[in-house]
């Protein structure tokens, strides 16, 4: 602990950071003695399927234990932009626009180091992925939040967007399907959104997709990629840790203009220096012939997404309808309790782990957000105690 008088070692930086929210309740499960439903970590509780864990085994075998070149091997790089043609119809060349990172939050931690300069604003739209923030204080960037509502679907508004845009601003991130919402915004929509950017061309843009693939709605998903207005300052982050089952292995990637890469790769080589090997070889497999297994997996997140949303709703708390990723994020509002208080009694009293909304920003405060990356029976459990918790929470506002 340290001292009044003891010298301060530490960035004022990583000391403005919290601890992830996440991870606190995730860990405070693990903990407890007993039984403890989670459904408060992105965790795909399906086994990565077999023909990637056979990839990653037979690269064991033939001793490919070495490293990699440091923005991937180039097998890898051509299966990623083989899969983004086939997948989602982006063009981006092997060689020179894609790098393969350690997950994709190390992709988002490069392209907040590569564009800011200190007290640069950097505009994110909440509530987001706890990383968003953490990597532009780590950058010394100024973060702008842009809030969201659930009236809105919790889709962030051109106007608002526009509002929030500066002569300082330099970098805007937006993640759809949303972590922690689920929101996507439609074609039509992400048109707006681009109408915006392309008024200011010093702006660069960061897309997270990660959980492109878990796209549940009847439109066909559009990346932020498909304008053209934007290809020359827009940086793509995916990976295969959700849609693949693979969050162990650390495979994520980053498409974008050569020169954008160029710039992460830089910094990657001295600090990853690359991806681990034997995942490369398995991301590969993943990336070329799992279509079906991802199907699969996307089909049965559809079904608990239902189900979630019905048993939500039936305890009493008020819930839109998310159209992707794997999380749902209903009101908490009229109970007499903030966010954090329901997930820690929740977590105590009913053995179940949440995440309180505030996590993500401010404006996720009066919200909890829940997994369903989870077994169904792990969900109907949780889904019953949920509604003995509402039930006790009202009658003591009564």
């Amino acid at each position: 602990m340290q001292t009044q008088n003891q010298f301060d070692f530490f960035s004022e930086q990583v000391k403005s950071i919290p601890p992830s929210a996440i991870r606190r309740f995730f860990d405070l499960a693990n903990e407890m003695k007993g039984e403890v439903i989670s459904l408060s970590i992105g965790e795909p509780d399906f086994v990565t399927p077999w023909s990637i864990r056979q990839a990653g085994i037979l690269s064991l075998e033939s001793g490919e234990t070495h490293y990699s070149p440091n923005p991937g091997f180039i097998e890898l790089r051509s299966a990623i932009s083989e899969y983004m043609k086939r997948r989602f119809s982006l063009s981006y060349d092997a060689a020179s626009e894609v790098l393969v990172t350690v997950g994709g939050s190390e992709a988002i931690d490069l392209a907040a180091r590569i564009l800011l300069n200190p007290g640069d604003e950097v505009v994110i739209i909440e509530p987001c992925f706890v990383a968003y923030r953490a990597s532009v204080l780590l950058a010394k960037g100024v973060p702008v939040a842009v809030p969201t509502y659930m009236e809105n679907d919790f889709k962030v508004r051109p106007e608002d967007l526009e509002a929030a845009i500066t002569p300082k601003t330099k970098l805007v991130i937006i993640g759809y399907p949303s972590n922690p919402t689920g929101a996507v915004l439609s074609k039509k929509e992400l048109k707006e959104i681009v109408e915006v950017l392309s008024r200011y061309p010093n702006v660069a843009v960061l897309s997270d997709e990660l959980y492109a693939e878990l796209y549940y709605g009847e439109e066909e998903y559009t990346s932020l990629a498909a304008f053209s207005e934007l290809r020359d300052r827009l940086i793509i982050v995916n990976g295969f840790s959700k849609a693949f089952a693979m969050t162990g292995w650390r495979i994520g990637f980053a498409c974008g203009p050569s020169d954008f890469i160029g710039m992460m790769n830089k910094i990657h080589q001295y600090t990853l220096m690359c991806s681990p090997s034997t995942a490369q070889f398995a991301a590969i497999e993943a990336a070329l012939n799992c279509d079906t297994e991802v199907k699969d997996m996307h089909d049965e997140y559809n079904r608990r997404r239902r189900i979630v949303i019905d048993g939500v709703r039936e305890a009493g708390l008020s819930c839109f309808e998310p159209l992707g990723a794997f999380y749902v994020f209903p009101s908490i509002a009229g109970l007499g309790v903030d966010s954090e208080t329901f997930c820690e009694r929740f977590l105590m009293e009913h053995k179940v782990a949440i995440v309180p909304g505030k996590a993500f920003g401010e404006s996720g405060e009066g919200f909890v957000r829940i997994s369903y990356a989870a077994s169904l029976e792990n969900i109907r459990d949780a889904l019953c105690r949920l509604k003995i918790f509402v039930d006790d929470l009202k009658r003591e506002r009564e």
